[in-house]
């Protein structure tokens, strides 16, 4: 239902509405934002990024499939990164490093006169993240972004592929091995129940 919201937004854009244009930047500009400093090493140029995406597709206004824009948006932000790494000459790695402050923007966290046991149980999820995060860290870059487009992002596995310029064989293959390394680092942690 939200990529037909968009889809609509985004013709509406086409048409002249600016405050489509707006809307969908408010949609995604934060989550952009986090995927792009998966690969950034600061927040400024994820921002600055984020920004120069939309203004790529506000300028090109490109003709996008019904229920693509959201492949497409992290499509030109996986591609915007590549170009981003070839003049900085630095290697392209993708990383959790804010993972955190990401969920907790989110709503996630407890909150304060809650009773003890949900206190517990917040502070048990808050533990959760830090070490999914932590154990994200430990496996292939490659692997670590198909997982995040997938879970975080819920993209499908043709628009992951489509975000990492692979092909679905290629996503089902990292999406695979990454979830069997993840669950192994997250076993080393303690988590047994992961799935």
């Amino acid at each position: 239902m939200g990529e037909t919201n968009d889809g609509v937004l985004y013709g509406k854009f086409l048409e002249g509405d600016n405050s489509a244009y707006d809307s969908l930047m408010v949609k995604y500009g934060d989550a952009l934002t986090v995927y792009l400093k998966g690969f950034l090493y600061s927040w400024e140029d994820a921002e600055d990024l984020m920004i120069e995406v939309f203004a790529q597709i506000m300028v090109k206004k490109p003709r996008i499939q019904d229920g693509f824009f959201k492949a497409y948006l992290y499509k030109c932000a996986h591609n915007s990164v590549a170009h981003f790494y070839k003049k900085d000459k630095r290697k392209k790695v993708f990383s959790t490093e804010g993972f955190e402050e990401y969920i907790s923007e989110t709503g996630d966290e407890p909150t304060e006169g809650i009773r003890s046991s949900d206190a517990y149980d917040g502070v048990w999820r808050d533990e959760k993240k830090r070490i999914v995060r932590k154990c994200l860290e430990r496996i292939d870059d490659d692997m670590r972004e198909a997982l995040w487009l997938f879970y975080f992002e819920e993209l499908s596995y043709k628009d992951s592929a489509s975000v990492m310029n692979v092909n679905i064989k290629k996503i089902d293959n990292l999406m695979t091995r990454g979830k069997k390394r993840l669950k192994e680092e997250l076993e080393k942690e303690g988590i047994t129940d992961a799935y």
